[in-house]
């Protein structure tokens, strides 16, 4: 695996750096800037003037000290704007993962930097960069963020470049992973995403779609085009595709189109903030059949449109109303402590990606960057999100759940395999 061979040579050069006592500051960074790895495995003149020359030869690379069994993890979503909802859903799925880990007599604790807080990328890419680099400030093992792709690709890249263990969540776009070898996620790809629907879409006889996306948007085009090539190798016969933006609040004139061409599907595969907007005037334009989008649906407000979205679905990481036991537990506690208003797919994720770094650091014998990223190449997890593993790109082929609505309030419908299976 790709992963697996540049992992085990990033270890290597990294200690071999360190030995030298001339680290670059990108891999001092990815090491986490221990004091006690450098003390373990650091300037040897440096020990000899502290008296702890043969202490320090003595002692083994990755053994030791408290320090080195706390994994120092960074964690940025949005918690400003129209977004906050996932934000406030990760900061607790956060809190409570850490706090279940640490009461738990461990072999590894997890301290979340910033205090405990996570830091605000605000959906702009600018601001998703500075709050990566406070966050490398306060020296991190790992990151775990963000929820969109279009925040999470320019962390990819500084987060490569640093050689920092970046854990993706909700940023579905393809490549984010591809960004370098430290990048993992633990959300299905957008393709994948795309294909599911079209799957969907077969299974329940639907022959007549029409597509509206936001060509502002990477992850609706993402979206976009993955459904159209399933669609069509589903034998369902895509009669038009119209375009939007992510600010367009007047839908009527596409919505017209989808009737006039006469669907029987309607995918659109936008974020939340506009879906009451795009199924009102399809309603309204007259239209009474299905209409779908992807995990960018979750969290959608449906007051006073209750009926309209009758019909309804769209794919996600998770259902909340999975009788599984990881689902079943993580539910429990969550809304026990924090109710149900920001229990999203988003917490969901977040709350995997703590216990995925916790697994990391067992794999890879570890809890500084390195180890982090042996550990956690191909790994095979369990959690709220289901049984996944990491393929060569650090990517999950995962089971997706079919939400519906009824009243208004969303209902699971189904979790389809990766084979498209009823599970």
């Amino acid at each position: 695996m790709k992963k697996k061979w540049l992992s085990v040579a990033l270890t290597a050069a990294m200690t071999a750096g360190l030995l030298a006592g001339c680290g670059s500051s990108a891999q001092q960074a990815a090491a986490g800037g221990s004091t006690t790895a450098a003390a373990a495995a650091g300037s040897t003149e440096a020990a000899s003037a502290a008296g702890e020359t043969a202490a320090t030869e003595a002692a083994p690379a990755g053994a030791a000290g408290e320090e080195d069994k706390v994994i120092k993890i960074g964690v940025i979503c949005s918690l400003t704007g129209g977004s906050a909802i996932y934000g406030e859903g990760a900061q607790n799925a956060v809190t409570m993962a850490a706090e279940e880990i640490n009461a738990s007599d461990p072999e590894y604790k997890i301290e979340i930097v910033n205090n405990g807080k996570l830091m605000d990328d605000a959906t702009d890419a600018k601001q998703a960069i500075n709050a990566y680099n406070g966050l490398m400030a306060q020296g991190p093992e790992a990151i775990v963020g963000c929820f969109f792709s279009s925040v999470t690709l320019p962390i990819a890249e500084q987060a490569s470049k640093d050689g920092m263990l970046l854990l993706a969540t909700g940023a579905t776009n393809k490549d984010v992973t591809l960004k370098g070898d430290a990048i993992f996620r633990n959300c299905f790809i957008d393709p994948y995403q795309g294909k599911m629907a079209a799957q969907f879409a077969k299974e329940q006889g639907w022959t007549k779609a029409a597509v509206i996306y936001a060509k502002d948007d990477d992850y609706s085009n993402g979206l976009k085009d993955a459904f159209i090539e399933n669609a069509e190798a589903n034998g369902i016969e895509v009669v038009y595709t119209g375009e939007c933006t992510t600010k367009d609040t007047d839908f009527s004139a596409q919505a017209s189109q989808v009737v006039a061409n006469g669907a029987d599907f309607l995918f659109y595969p936008c974020f939340l903030d506009t879906v009451p907007l795009l199924v009102g005037a399809a309603r309204n334009a007259g239209f009474e059949g299905a209409i779908m989008g992807g995990d960018g649906w979750d969290g959608s407000d449906t007051s006073g449109l209750e009926a309209e979205f009758a019909n309804c679905y769209f794919t996600n990481h998770y259902s909340s109303e999975d009788t599984a036991p990881a689902v079943a537990n993580f539910v429990s506690k969550y809304t026990e402590t924090y109710g149900t208003e920001s229990l999203n797919a988003c917490a969901a994720l977040y709350y995997d990606a703590i216990y995925m770094l916790e697994e990391a650091a067992k794999n890879g014998g570890g809890s500084d960057t390195a180890s982090l990223i042996k550990g956690m190449t191909g790994m095979t997890f369990t959690g709220v999100g289901g049984t996944f593993t990491l393929d060569a790109n650090g990517d999950p082929e995962k089971s997706v759940a079919i939400n519906t609505y009824e009243d208004g309030q969303v209902k699971w419908m189904m979790t389809l395999s990766p084979t498209g299976a009823k599970e």
